[in-house]
């Protein structure tokens, strides 16, 4: 395919000069206007068009008179058509710049015994930026690799897509499941302190009792009377949303506050947060679910999203003498890094039952949903809906 130019005072001239020479069959590329009018002179304007038949030679010196010529108000003006090869220029250009990106990708395109392909490069460089675990980076990588078709890997959205399915596959999701109209559920949160658990229990109060049409009944247990204001903070959120509020300062008062909410749908305890090396705090969290040990409670540890892979280790291997139920990360506003989230919850076999994404009550909640914290990973951003 041969690339022609033509010039003319206007587009309509130069396309015109176009035709007269190449005919009707050239197909215009483009029009953009070079030289402006300065001097006498006119505007000038470029018609790029291409011909298909490429044993089709054009040569010749194009006069472009402009239409006042005739009137002698202006000299004649000449220009060269030129003949263009971008195909072979482009095609150059390509070239350049594959080597170029495997210059940059060979040095790192190792993992364990695995050869990345380029063109999972993009997918791999994601994986990196999200801190995801190596070793399932590379059963991640190996499955695609060998059970993606040739036919596709060609294609960035198909290798984009499949990716996204082995990620939605490996992330365990507890789906929500609101209460038939007498059954009754208890929910302790507990995990380090600073994490959000008593904004985390304001909206998930207000989901229960206002946001899912149910009209369920909700009551709130606070465990935390070390912290300075935390009594203060749920007492602001209990009189806003009129639920009630048992403060519990010692673990035998827990079955009596339990039994003063016994016609509460839901309950959530809100416990005292400390640090996970602080192996006697969290025992006296374990004082507290053992005198009521007849009741059936469900234990959420509530994690930060913020924090590298190690810490939320430690912080679970430390809570996990509380027989943790599920997970609920916090703080996915604060990061920019998701497959730590990823990973943790995957070698851990919790299932994650909310997302935090701000501090707002009730709106910051997110239901746990793959998609959702597959899509902050894949742009590098909390994606608020």
């Amino acid at each position: 395919m041969n690339m022609l130019s033509f010039l003319g005072e206007t587009p309509t001239a130069a396309l015109k000069n176009a035709q007269a020479e190449c005919g009707e069959e050239a197909i215009v590329i483009s029009t953009k206007k070079i030289s402006d009018a300065k001097d006498g002179s006119k505007d000038m304007y470029e018609v790029i068009v291409a011909l298909e038949d490429e044993d089709k030679e054009i040569k010749h010196t194009k006069k472009i008179t402009s239409p006042s010529s005739s009137n002698n108000s202006t000299k004649d003006k000449s220009f060269q058509a030129k003949v263009y090869d971008f195909k072979e220029e482009i095609l150059k250009m390509q070239d350049a710049i594959m080597q170029v990106q495997k210059s940059l990708w060979n040095p790192k395109s190792q993992l364990y015994d695995l050869t990345i392909p380029l063109e999972f490069v993009d997918m791999y460089n994601l994986f990196e930026q999200n801190e995801f675990d190596q070793e399932m980076t590379y059963t991640i990588m190996k499955k695609t690799i060998k059970q993606l078709p040739i036919a596709l890997k060609a294609n960035p959205k198909k290798v984009n897509d499949f990716f996204k399915l082995v990620l939605r596959r490996i992330i365990p999701i507890k789906q929500e499941i609101p209460l038939r109209k007498h059954q009754r559920k208890i929910v302790m949160m507990v995990g380090p302190t600073g994490v959000g658990k008593t904004t985390t229990i304001a909206k998930l109060a207000a989901r229960y009792a206002y946001k899912l049409g149910q009209n369920y009944k909700v009551g709130i247990v606070t465990l935390d009377s070390f912290r300075v204001g935390a009594i203060e903070q749920l007492q602001a959120y209990t009189n806003i949303m009129r639920l009630p509020l048992e403060v519990v300062k010692k673990p035998e008062d827990l079955v009596e506050a339990l039994l003063r909410l016994k016609d509460c749908n839901y309950i959530f305890i809100d416990t005292a947060g400390s640090s996970q090396y602080d192996v006697d705090k969290i025992e006296m969290i374990n004082e507290y679910q053992e005198k009521v040990h007849e009741l059936p409670i469900e234990k959420v540890l509530v994690l930060p999203a913020n924090v590298k892979h190690s810490d939320l280790v430690d912080i679970y291997t430390n809570y996990s003498r509380l027989n943790i139920d599920y997970l609920t990360f916090t703080k996915l506003d604060e990061t920019r890094s998701f497959g730590n989230l990823i990973s943790f919850a995957h070698k851990t076999k919790k299932s994650i039952t909310y997302f935090s994404i701000g501090q707002n009550v009730p709106d910051d909640l997110i239901v746990s949903d793959s998609s959702f914290l597959i899509d902050c990973f894949m742009n590098n951003s909390c994606v608020r809906r």
